[in-house]
């Protein structure tokens, strides 16, 4: 069963009548542009923070699209768990699934919680006013903004997996800020 996954995943990357070892290695660039789509695609993403006892926790997040740099920003409550993890440990992880592509974006990175009436104003989002009655001037409403410093990539749709049979996605580090 595994093998004709791997024949069905090559197949589907390939390049029409190429060899799947002879496909062009996508750039940066391209690698960088399908991780933004898969991201805006998928919406939805799962945030990965350590707890005090080193143990994952992760949740699934509204994000805000991605930046430029693909920094990613939430809202949030001050009251949550993630709040008080990255508040001890900024190393984060998020992961978006687009299963319309099949595709799946990885970043690692660290987080910061941002208080900044200016900016809390400005990543506001109208469904959220259920559950901040003071709208982005809340107290509990707060904003995390996540830097990554590495994206790795895997896209049937753009072709992109640096070793399919392997199973390993496309890698590209990002400069440190």
């Amino acid at each position: 069963m595994n093998a004709l996954i791997v024949l069905m995943v090559t197949l589907l990357i390939s390049l029409p009548g190429e060899d799947a070892s002879m496909q062009a290695e996508p750039t940066q660039e391209q690698i960088l542009s399908a991780a933004r789509e898969i991201m805006i695609s998928a919406h939805y993403c799962t945030l990965v923070t350590l707890a005090a006892d080193g143990h994952p926790q992760a949740r699934v997040m509204d994000a805000f699209e991605p930046e430029s740099d693909l920094s990613v920003w939430f809202g949030t409550n001050r009251i949550t768990r993630k709040v008080g993890e990255l508040s001890q440990d900024p190393r984060a992880t998020l992961s978006y699934f687009d299963r319309d592509d099949p595709g799946y974006v990885t970043l690692l990175g660290e987080a910061r919680i941002v208080t900044d009436p200016e900016e809390r104003a400005a990543r506001w989002k109208e469904e959220w006013q259920a559950f901040y009655a003071d709208g982005p001037s809340s107290e509990d409403y707060m904003l995390i903004e996540f830097r990554p410093f590495r994206v790795e990539v895997m896209s049937i749709k753009h072709a992109i997996a640096s070793d399919p049979q392997g199973w390993k996605p496309a890698t590209v580090e990002l400069s440190s800020r």
